[in-house]
């Protein structure tokens, strides 16, 4: 026990805890103020008046044309996920490649002798890389103008003996 009676002396005192209570009273304020100032400072300096152009979809300094809730292409959204997940990949090598002779350096001083694993891990690494890639290209999502099925692909630049546009003369015939 104590010198106070039973309470531990390991136990911090009311005083201290008063003082906590002080310095979280203080902190509330302090967030309160804040927060109510710039309530206060945005009712008082922003502007009233609603104009239907600053309500309007800014398009690099252009007038929106149509509806903003278009539906996308999903080639947009497939090369856009292709990209990344090739990207990030790519950023794991180069940790990698910043410590590779520390690594080949901790292994000849371990004598262990194995001294081309971190290499090999790598190259495993870039190859089932390698192996996605020539899945996705295989499968077709790596072209942008994808052949549906029974249907040839569509090359493009046109090829030779087409010009890629339409003929006027068998439209007016």
């Amino acid at each position: 026990m104590g010198p106070r009676g039973s309470i531990p002396t390991s136990y911090p005192s009311r005083h201290m805890l008063f003082q906590y209570a002080h310095a979280l009273i203080g902190f509330l304020f302090g967030m309160l103020f804040v927060a109510l100032q710039v309530f206060l400072l945005v009712r008082l300096l922003a502007p009233r008046v609603k104009e239907p152009m600053k309500d309007s979809t800014y398009e690099c300094g252009e007038p929106p044309v149509g509806d903003a809730w278009v539906r996308f292409d999903m080639r947009f959204y497939t090369m856009a996920l292709i990209f990344i997940i090739f990207e990030v990949e790519a950023v794991f090598l180069f940790p990698w490649a910043t410590v590779y002779n520390d690594l080949i350096a901790g292994l000849r001083a371990a004598g262990t002798g194995n001294v081309l694993f971190p290499f090999i891990e790598v190259f495993v690494f870039i190859l089932v890389l390698g192996v996605g890639l020539i899945y996705v290209w295989k499968k077709g999502d790596m072209d942008w103008v994808k052949a549906m099925r029974g249907q040839p692909k569509q090359s493009w630049p046109p090829t030779e003996g087409s010009t890629g546009e339409r003929d006027v003369e068998k439209d007016v015939a």
